[in-house]
């Protein structure tokens, strides 16, 4: 391996120091995809979606770290940071600026394990209609016949 020279540091010093696959890194809040445990999506945390399969992998794997993306707000994150708190796993607030996630919070480890399946599947929620129901039940509603 060569010697870096001022070219080496002058990039360092610039861009920062190099890093192995940083758009997966952006994308799972600073980790990388094989580290991964389960993944929620913004939508999910601010429902509280899948928060059962996190408790349930926080008690398989207490070496487990909670990343949640600083773009969701506190009162969503909240009871996440609760629960982490009481299985005393580490989680901290990932606030990146110029890198927007699709995900609102990521449980990883600091080895690879190689989950293939890492979320949880949307849930419909009830008494949701589909649209075209919706439009329809609209329409009766402003037609209405008065006897």
């Amino acid at each position: 391996m060569k010697k870096p020279d001022m070219k080496d540091y002058l990039q360092e010093g610039i861009y920062g120091s190099r890093q192995t696959k940083p758009g997966e890194r952006k994308q799972y809040l600073g980790t990388l995809r094989e580290r991964v445990l389960v993944a929620l999506t913004k939508g999910q945390v601010m429902r509280q979606q899948g928060e059962e399969a996190v408790v349930d992998l926080m008690r398989s794997y207490p070496d487990a770290e909670l990343l949640l993306n600083g773009d969701v707000s506190y009162r969503f994150l909240s009871p996440y940071m609760d629960l982490a708190d009481e299985h005393n796993i580490h989680h901290s607030i990932v606030s990146n600026m110029e890198t927007h996630s699709e995900f609102g919070a990521v449980l990883t480890l600091d080895y690879a394990i190689e989950k293939e399946d890492i979320t949880i599947k949307e849930q419909e929620g009830v008494g949701e209609s589909s649209e075209q129901e919706g439009w329809t039940g609209f329409f009766k509603s402003l037609f209405k016949s008065s006897k």
